[in-house]
């Protein structure tokens, strides 16, 4: 019933013990029946004994056998009570019942999105990782791994190192106008997060939240996932329609915005929508979830003050990430909380992951207050200007007026609209396959889709690149 491959990569000894495993697991050795000794099995296989003697080692460790002194070793008698496993002879293959298997009726399912493939032309949200300063960062990293005190090993705080969180306060004071001290300031492993701690924190199941239509996927997800009930809202060129999102849910819990871009158009939201939604959510006692997720890149004006900033009600949690002006696998980013709801975000942290990871944010408490932070901004805006302008000029040069360029004015991405006619799905599956990283817009919208385009993140790609990935992108398009 036993064999073994010696020509196989995988020991001897795991190879007994999982042929056993598996035998009793699918029923053909049952509880209470007799093995032979490590000695004639050892002989059969032509084998050492060692192997042997190891693999039932591993099988009493584990359960499935047992001996009996002086009688020798046994399937272990327990094991006669089991349910049959899923993977027996008889149920292999076979897919379990409808409504069998149950699992929360707010747990996401979706098909893979082959334009998130990977790093490349036009991927979404990539920065321009070959010139993030890893000298320097490699220095304040061994620095800190050289002066690491034994209090930075315990447990921490759940809204952070403090000295991170004072670089922080400090930093969004200055150039993000956002009113806070540090003492506000939660420290989170990126956007995602902090989502998901204000749809625990602020939501109930089938609170109603207003959402941005298009938006962004992932803020989606995490109330959904929380069970809020959305309410998709019209952008447009200034920002989310605050009028039509009243008309629709003037009783909202909550509304999810990205005012200074606007994810993935690009506008900016109006002072007078600003403030028609901050006296909204005053008026009715909502909150608003402001996600700043690349404001640090603008290339016609300064910087947009934040929508926190001209709060004056305590309303507005501000989320920031470092993922785009540092790099994405920091996975450090920031939320800015109401000082009344600060014990309760605290107690939704514990009760998450109990605290972030303190080294990471002691290098990066150095790397803002050394200067670091800012000399690093200040260059990639001008990358990214380049690269930005290099990508509109390849766009105009190939396409002409066939495609409209919207919200190229900050951020790390811009929209091309398909002219009537082309869908863009399509578009992005054939431009995959050239290893083309185009989103595709009616892909954020959560309504019918009322525009068909293409969202291409510039951020990744070289201004030398530029065209040859455009020529390439035409060739999909089929123009």
């Amino acid at each position: 019933m036993l064999q073994v491959d010696r020509a196989s990569p995988t020991p001897l000894y795991r190879q007994i013990y999982a042929g056993y495993r598996d035998a009793i697991v699918e029923r053909r050795l049952r509880a209470g029946q007799r093995l032979p000794s490590t000695r004639g099995l050892a002989a059969e296989l032509r084998i050492s004994r060692i192997p042997v003697l190891n693999a039932f080692e591993q099988l009493l460790a584990e359960g499935y056998f047992e001996s009996r002194v002086g009688s020798g070793t046994f399937v272990a008698a327990a094991l006669s009570d089991e349910p049959q496993a899923a993977d027996s002879r008889e149920g292999r293959g076979r897919a379990a019942p409808p409504g069998a298997r149950k699992v929360s009726r707010h747990a996401l399912a979706r098909e893979p999105e082959p334009w998130l493939g990977g790093p490349g032309a036009f991927r979404v949200s990539q920065p321009a990782l070959e010139e993030f300063p890893l000298r320097v960062w490699s220095r304040l990293v061994a620095r800190h791994s050289r002066e690491l005190r034994q209090d930075q090993l315990g447990y921490g705080d759940p809204m952070g190192h403090r000295p991170f969180r004072e670089s922080i306060a400090a930093y969004l004071r200055t150039a993000r106008a956002v009113r806070c001290e540090p003492e506000q300031v939660m420290v989170v492993s990126g956007s995602q997060q902090a989502l998901s701690l204000c749809a625990r924190v602020l939501l109930d199941p089938g609170s109603r939240v207003l959402v941005e239509d298009p938006g962004y996927g992932g803020a989606r997800d995490a109330l959904s996932v929380a069970g809020a009930r959305l309410v998709p809202v019209p952008v447009d060129a200034e920002g989310l329609d605050v009028a039509a999102g009243i008309a629709s849910s003037r009783r909202a819990r909550a509304a999810y915005v990205t005012p200074s871009h606007q994810y993935p158009l690009g506008a900016t939201m109006s002072a007078s929508r600003r403030l028609q939604l901050l006296g909204w959510a005053e008026s009715v006692g909502a909150w608003i979830i402001e996600d700043d997720y690349d404001s640090e890149y603008r290339y016609e004006s300064q910087p947009i003050a934040s929508l926190q900033g001209l709060d004056r009600d305590a309303r507005v949690l501000y989320i920031g990430s470092l993922s785009k002006v540092l790099f994405p696998a920091l996975r450090v980013g920031y939320l800015v909380v109401p000082a009344d709801l600060v014990p309760r975000f605290a107690a939704a942290r514990e009760a998450n992951d109990i605290f972030p990871s303190t080294f990471p944010q002691a290098v990066l408490a150095d790397f803002i207050d050394e200067g670091h932070f800012a000399r690093h901004l200040r260059k990639m805006r001008q990358l990214y200007r380049e690269r930005r302008t290099a990508l509109v000029e390849a766009i105009q040069t190939e396409f002409g007026t066939r495609l409209r360029v919207l919200g190229g004015e900050a951020g790390l991405h811009l929209v091309a609209t398909l002219p009537k006619g082309l869908r863009d799905r399509p578009i992005s599956l054939r431009a995959a396959q050239d290893r083309l990283w185009v989103m595709p817009l009616s892909s954020c919208y959560r309504g019918a889709a009322s525009r068909q385009g293409l969202v291409l993140g510039f951020g990744g790609t070289t201004t030398a690149q530029m065209p040859g990935a455009v020529r390439a992108l035409r060739r999909a398009i089929r123009l």
